[in-house]
């Protein structure tokens, strides 16, 4: 199992993050979209490191077009020396459509399409076919020398796909090269729902298991006193909650009888009540998404449940803790 680690969206602070989490002994970093660009800190990072794979988790894929996400993508592979994991997202389309002002649609089926486009468009380049990509949602059949950046010595980049739903899971089996498992998800929702779906679309793509990669953040809650599993677990009560107010995610609770739960969750979400949000997260349902534990219990854990099935795992800690404690952890992972 690989471990991963975060890198921080601070420009001021990339290169420092990156070489401390390679230091670290992190297999590589995954840096998220929300306030900054996904992007940028990451040709930072790979300037001031060696061996780290470096991951967007994720970059919004409809808030921009195949064409300009493969060719950013082609130059982190190209910068990176082939560390680059693109990991795509869809978002959900309020942002889409109010945030970045665009086209919004048929998620799934337009998300295949974009990542086979991108495939086509490398494949232009790195194989000097002729473009001529032809969809219901994207069309490129235009590429002419001056725009044509030549074959990558590297290759394509990895491509990850996040994904919660079974449809964009079937996708992420049919065309990607990994995906990326929501946080917000269980080891019981992961073996029963996430797992066919992805069996499903590598069938459709005559696709082997072996040559795909899942990647999770799991959930921890960890601590050594009360105090410090008091606070570890009301950050993540309220993040499990957050992301349990959202429609497209409720299908997890579902899964497990508390899509009621996820009802409440959405009315408290929309009168800006999101410390009373977390509080609906009842002892039963923080240990179904997350591992709960001293730093000695968290490794064990993990493995345990994730161990046959999760390739990429990072931690999903939102609260501060001892960054030493992490360090720890991925020596048991590893052992």
């Amino acid at each position: 199992m690989l471990v991963d680690g975060g890198i921080s969206a601070d420009l001021t602070q990339a290169r420092t993050a990156a070489t401390e989490a390679e230091a670290a002994g992190y297999d590589g970093v995954w840096s998220a979209e929300t306030s900054h660009d996904p992007f940028l800190p990451l040709l930072l990072a790979a300037e001031a490191t060696e061996r780290l794979e470096l991951g967007t988790g994720i970059a919004v894929a409809f808030a921009r077009n195949p064409m300009t996400v493969a060719q950013t993508a082609n130059d982190l592979q190209q910068a990176s020396g082939g560390r680059f994991l693109l990991g795509l997202g869809s978002q959900i389309k309020p942002h889409i459509t109010k945030r970045f002002s665009m086209e919004w649609s048929h998620p799934a089926p337009r998300m295949r399409e974009f990542i086979l486009a991108m495939r086509a468009i490398w494949a232009s380049w790195n194989e000097r076919t002729k473009l001529d990509f032809r969809g219901e949602f994207y069309t490129h059949t235009l590429m002419t020398p001056f725009f044509d950046p030549g074959p990558n010595p590297h290759g394509p980049p990895k491509v990850f796909l996040a994904a919660v739903g079974e449809k964009m899971t079937e996708v992420a089996g049919e065309v990607a090269d990994g995906m990326l498992v929501h946080g917000f998800t269980t080891e019981s929702y992961l073996r029963e729902v996430t797992l066919p779906a992805i069996e499903r679309g590598m069938a459709k793509g005559d696709r082997d298991r072996g040559t795909f990669q899942l990647s999770l953040p799991a959930f921890v809650v960890m601590g050594t006193n009360d105090e410090e599993m008091e606070a570890s677990a009301t950050g993540t009560r309220r993040q499990i909650a957050f992301y349990g107010s959202t429609p497209a995610y409720q299908g997890v609770l579902a899964h497990h009888g508390w899509a009621d739960v996820g009802t409440e969750m959405n009315v408290l979400s929309k009168q800006g009540k999101w410390a009373e949000m977390g509080d609906l997260v009842t002892d039963e349902m923080l240990r179904t998404f997350a591992v709960v534990g001293t730093p000695d219990e968290v490794g064990p854990e993990l493995r345990s449940r994730y161990g046959d099935v999760i390739d990429r795992l990072s931690f999903y800690a939102p609260y501060k803790t001892d960054p030493e404690r992490w360090s720890a952890i991925i020596a048991d992972l590893r052992a």
